[in-house]
C-alpha cells in the first residue's frame, strides 16, 4: 500500500509541476486576434504571455478586453519570453523574427508559409539549434496523405484555386502583368506555373500551395493553376495527387473572413489546433 501511495503522489507531482506551453503572437491582425480570443478563453496546456505590434496602440485596447495580461514586446524579444511564437506577419518582416526564434531553440508556428519556400536556410537554423518550425495545415485539406504518400513516390502534384475577384485584387502577379479583374463575368484565369513561382506573385493569397509542396515534392514540381471567379463566394482549392501508393483528390471550400477576404475563416482554427498538437497529450493524425 505504501508503494500505491508513493506512486501517486509522484504521479500528482509530476502534474501539478506541468507548466503550460508560453504562446506568444507576432502581428494582431485578424489571425493573430482569432488566437489571442481563443487562448484567453481557455486552451489546455497554453497560455498566452506576449504580443508584438507594429502599432502598439489598438492594441493595447485590444489586450485590455483579454481576461489574462499579456506583455507587449519588441519582435526579437519574443523567444525570450515564449516557448512557442505564432508569425502573423508581412512578409517584409519576417526573417527579423523567425531567425532569433530558431535561434533560441522554440518553436516558430507559420501562418505564412509561403515565405519558407524561398527561405531554406531557415529548416538549417532549426536543426543546428534545437528549433521547430510548425506549418499548419491552414486553408488546405489532406496534408496528412502527401505527406504519407511522399515517403514513397510522388508522379505529381496539381492544384486548381478559385477565388473570389475581391480576394485577389492587388496581387504582384496581377499588377506586373497589368492584368485586369474588373467587370469579370466569368472565372478567369490569372496564373498558370509551379508553387514557387505562385508565392512570389500571389503571397497573401496561396500559402496552401506553399504548404502543399513542403509536404510533398517540392516548390518546383507542384503546379498550380489561380482563377479568379466573380461567382464564387469561397475560396476553393482542389488538389490531385498521382503517387505509387495511391492516386488521390481533394477538395475544400472555405469561407473567407469578413476582416480580410484574402485569409479563409478556418486558418486561425487552424492554429488553434496545432496549438492542441504541441501542448496535448493526444495527437490524431500525422
Amino acid at each position: 500500500m505504501s508503494a500505491v501511495i508513493q506512486l501517486e503522489d509522484v504521479r500528482g507531482s509530476a502534474k501539478a509541476a506541468s507548466a503550460p506551453l508560453r504562446v506568444a503572437i507576432a502581428g494582431l491582425g485578424t489571425i493573430g486576434k482569432v488566437v489571442a480570443k481563443r487562448i484567453d478563453k481557455g486552451l489546455d496546456g497554453c497560455e498566452l504571455v506576449a504580443v508584438s505590434v507594429r502599432n502598439p496602440g489598438p492594441a493595447k485596447e485590444f489586450l485590455a478586453e483579454l481576461k489574462s495580461p499579456v506583455t507587449l514586446v519588441e519582435l526579437e524579444d519574443l523567444p525570450k519570453v515564449a516557448d512557442v511564437i505564432i508569425e502573423a506577419l508581412p512578409a517584409s518582416v519576417f526573417d527579423t523574427l523567425a531567425e532569433p526564434v530558431l535561434k533560441a531553440g522554440r518553436t516558430l508556428v507559420v501562418i505564412s508559409v509561403g515565405t519558407l519556400v524561398s527561405r531554406p536556410h531557415l529548416f538549417d537554423l532549426a536543426r543546428e539549434y534545437g528549433g521547430k518550425i510548425v506549418a499548419p495545415t491552414g486553408a488546405l485539406i489532406g496534408l496528412d496523405a502527401v505527406k504519407a504518400a511522399a515517403e514513397g513516390t510522388i508522379n505529381s502534384v496539381r492544384m486548381v484555386t478559385h477565388k473570389p475577384v475581391k480576394g485577389l485584387e492587388g496581387a504582384p502577379h496581377l499588377v506586373k502583368n497589368n492584368i485586369s479583374l474588373e467587370n469579370l463575368t466569368e472565372p478567369k484565369k490569372v496564373f498558370e506555373g509551379t508553387a514557387r513561382d505562385a508565392v512570389v506573385g500571389f503571397p497573401a493569397n496561396v500559402n496552401v500551395v506553399a504548404a502543399l509542396s513542403l509536404a510533398g515534392i517540392g516548390a518546383d514540381r507542384t503546379m498550380i493553376e489561380i482563377w479568379a471567379d466573380p461567382a464564387s463566394d469561397r475560396n476553393r482549392h482542389r488538389i490531385t495527387v498521382d503517387s505509387d501508393s495511391a492516386a488521390f483528390s481533394m477538395e475544400i471550400a472555405n469561407i473567407p473572413s469578413v476582416e480580410n477576404p484574402k485569409t479563409g475563416k478556418i486558418t486561425a482554427l487552424s492554429i488553434i489546433a496545432a496549438l492542441k498538437n504541441l501542448s496535448g497529450p493526444v495527437r490524431i493524425g500525422t
